[in-house]
């Protein structure tokens, strides 16, 4: 004989279950058990909630309102009422009984979230900040959370997309979800998207102070510094010890050309935390870049000792180019590659720095083993498609005609300013900068990400009209349009001038991508194409792990082609300037030319940019100001030839950059004809 309390406990908890599925079946079995029980609390509970769900909110009201006065202790019961009377609009007495819920038991972080939406509608932003801050706080225990976040930590990304994206369609004020989802953007590469929700995420919940950190953090890497400083202060203020904080502001600060306070902040930390690695490597780069290697060799070699499996720590002490690694260094990195537990991460930092160490003996044939192997592992991690790269090329030679250009003569900023140095990364770039920014009219800066930023813009506004590229969206802008994006760019700019100089140099190379955007828009902003022997630019790009933005260096097949491209591309600009009677727009610096005379080719270089010869240019060695490239060190020395033919070492593994280069390499240094 069967027992009927067990059957009834079995009715109930299939009716509840059915709640998610199909609510009006669940009201329909709730029914059911109230005409065999009459008045049994928790299916009148199920009911109330069927009617909600299903609309009927007089109807659930009528259910769940004597409910809840004869069951004061019932936290179900009182949250379900709240839910009822916020669908009827009955903001006070609603948040009352879901408060009643959160009094009886305060980790319900969907009744946290609903206060907080209901504080909102009504004004009260502060008590709504709270709520939401509440209910991140309890969101750590809310299992369709935990299966999003351990989808995250697992590296499935499209599965934990569409769960946040579903919780979000239901709750789009759950601000623990649009956090998730923000980071999630982060790391797929969406960062505009990532900024939006983040953006959100502090509109409802303005405390949420791990949201704000990586927020500040995306902004920091979309180049946007002052405003990843402004929310940087606002953690500061209520936390203005955090190790975190301090470090991105440190960092953000170097950025911006503001060594000694990033120093000083490093230094600060590292005496609360003598025993972290990353921030001790992190304050061997800002000393490296501010010219105090011996300190920056200190910094790094603390680092190591601290974390003898730090791969990046080891590749910073190799990227001084100055420091030669002794029989202990290489035994200890060779412990490292032989180790099976080895990150990747790590184990490439270790790649490249064994081939700089081996190099550095003469063993070119494992040196360049090393290098490769260190490619290989990069590459791997960040894949490139040296197609499309040649499709933009493409594009822009079929856009930037002498037509389009004479038809725009005179449109843009007339500001002479900055002075542009492009090329390739390796190039003798950073030699020329450090030549100008000796001279009293110019400053140098740093590689300024502001074209790229823009030009991310102009890509959003294309494709936003339906086009591919945003030279599209160029082209459509009248003059006014021009004269807007050029003053735009000298506004996001002026941060990093820090002298009264006339001048400044913006040396991103990978800005030769948009000669014609600068042209359109900084008429007489002056373009200087830094060009070395291809052979030994590439190879030299081959062997240098760079931090990021230089996807194209990792094989010797892409760095080639990518050269060409790049070759093609300036030789079809010099053809249309030339058309249009701008013979000499772009100042060409040939890298080998400026070694063997370099006084007739930096008296070139300024009369081009309009400066008067003065004899610190030639001595640029003795100028203290930052450098951030890989060239930090060999600009503080007189000009050499150490580097002209180091690639020769290499030649018997170079035949794919040499099929890569073609007609580019025979004909250097001038270009073939395409």
């Amino acid at each position: 004989m069967s027992d009927p309390t067990a059957s009834l406990e079995v009715a109930l908890h299939h009716a509840s279950r059915l709640l998610g599925s199909d609510p009006e079946l669940a009201g329909e079995q709730a029914q059911e058990i109230l005409r065999v029980v009459h008045g049994h609390p928790a299916a009148r509970l199920v009911l109330g909630a069927s009617h909600r769900i299903c609309g009927r909110y007089p109807a659930a009201l009528a259910v769940l309102e004597p409910l809840a006065r004869a069951m004061p202790d019932a936290v179900s019961v009182h949250y379900e009422y709240g839910l009822t009377l916020a669908e009827l609009d009955r903001g006070d007495e609603a948040i009352a009984a879901l408060r009643r819920a959160l009094t009886l038991n305060p980790e319900l972080p969907q009744a946290w979230l609903r206060v907080a939406d209901l504080l909102r509608a009504q004004g009260d932003a502060a008590a709504a900040a709270e709520a939401y801050q509440a209910h991140v706080r309890h969101s750590v225990r809310d299992p369709q959370l935990l299966r999003a976040a351990q989808a995250l930590a697992e590296n499935r990304l499209p599965e934990a997309e569409t769960q946040l994206r579903a919780r979000l369609q239901r709750t789009p004020t759950d601000v623990a979800a649009l956090r998730m989802l923000a980071e999630l953007a982060v790391r797929i590469g969406r960062n505009e998207e990532a900024l939006e929700l983040f953006e959100r995420c502090l509109e409802l919940a303005p405390g949420f102070r791990e949201a704000r950190h990586h927020y500040a953090l995306v902004l920091h890497r979309d180049q946007q510094s002052e405003a990843a400083l402004a929310q940087l202060e606002i953690l500061l203020a209520a936390e203005p010890q955090q190790p975190g904080y301090r470090t991105l502001q440190a960092a953000i600060l170097c950025r911006l050309g503001e060594y000694a306070r990033g120093i000083a902040i490093y230094e600060d930390v590292l005496r609360a935390f003598p025993d972290n690695a990353r921030v001790r490597m992190s304050l061997g780069h800002a000393l490296k870049t501010a010219g105090r290697q011996p300190e920056a060799i200190d910094a790094y070699r603390g680092s190591i000792a601290l974390e003898p499996q730090f791969g990046e720590a080891y590749w910073s002490l190799a990227n001084l180019k100055t420091v030669r690694f002794g029989d202990d260094d290489l035994g200890a990195i060779e412990r490292q590659l032989a180790r099976t537990d080895v990150d990747d991460e790590h184990r490439l930092h270790f790649e490249f720095s064994l081939g700089k160490a081996l190099e550095d003996r003469g063993d070119y044939a494992a040196s360049f083993a090393h290098y490769a192997e260190g490619n290989r592992l990069r590459l791997a991690r960040m894949p490139y498609r040296a197609e499309d790269v040649h499709a933009r090329m493409r594009r822009a030679k079929r856009l930037y005609t002498p037509e389009f250009f004479a038809e725009r003569a005179g449109w843009g900023d007339p500001s002479p300013d900055p002075i542009f140095v492009v090329g390739l990364p390796r190039s003798g770039s950073t030699l020329i900068e450090q030549i100008l920014s000796s001279h009293s009219q110019v400053e140098g800066t740093m590689e300024l990400p502001e074209i790229i930023a823009m030009t991310r813009d102009l890509r959003r506004d294309a494709e936003a009209a339906g086009a591919r590229s945003y030279h599209d969206a160029l082209a459509a802008m009248d003059r006014d349009a021009l004269i807007a994006l050029g003053r735009q760019y000298l506004e996001r700019t002026r941060v990093q001038r820090k002298t009264g100089a006339p001048l400044f140099i913006d040396k991103m190379p990978n800005n030769f991508q948009h000669i014609g955007l600068i042209h359109l828009m900084l008429p007489n902003a002056k373009i200087v194409d830094a060009r070395r022997h291809p052979m030994a630019c590439c190879f030299s790009g081959f062997k240098q792990h760079f931090a990021r933005g230089q996807n194209f260096s990792y094989s010797l097949d892409d760095i080639g082609r990518y050269y060409r491209d790049y070759v093609e591309l300036m030789a079809h600009f010099d053809e249309v300037f030339e058309r249009i009677g701008l013979s000499g727009r772009v100042h060409r610096v040939i890298h080998e030319r400026l070694v063997d005379d370099t006084e007739a080719e930096v008296r070139r270089l300024l009369d081009y940019c309009g400066l008067p010869f003065e004899d610190g240019c030639l001595r640029f060695y003795e100028n203290e100001r930052p450098v951030r490239t890989a060239s930090s060190e060999q600009v503080r020395r007189p000009i050499n030839r150490d580097g002209l033919e180091q690639w020769k070492h290499y030649e018997p593994w170079l035949d794919p950059l040499k099929a890569a280069l073609g007609p580019v390499l025979e004909a250097y240094p001038d270009a073939p004809r395409f």
